[in-house]
């Protein structure tokens, strides 16, 4: 029987380190997705707020998690004054 994966992106990527970034970096751009719909915020007042541009915003709504790094999306999100929390749980 083949591995059983803890998610998709186990699945996908070819290391743990990789599924680990991917996760993340998809949860902080739920996050920020749902802040901007939260807000009613059109792409370019997001893009204003967060400190990018509006081709960004519509990249991070069409959910290209390849153009983002985890660093540009906690800084996105500190330009909001949002806070960030990393929880690190027992492997075991």
């Amino acid at each position: 029987m083949g591995q059983a994966h803890k998610s998709i992106w186990d699945a996908l990527m070819d290391t743990p380190q990789e599924a680990l970034n991917m996760k993340l970096r998809a949860n902080l751009m739920i996050q920020i997705t749902k802040i901007i719909e939260n807000n009613g915020w059109k792409q370019e007042q997001a893009a204003k707020k967060l400190g990018v541009t509006q081709p960004r915003i519509s990249d991070l709504q069409r959910g290209k998690i390849d153009l983002f790094s985890l660093d540009m999306l906690v800084n996105m999100l500190a330009s909001i004054g949002e806070e960030v929390e990393i929880k690190i749980k027992d492997a075991a």
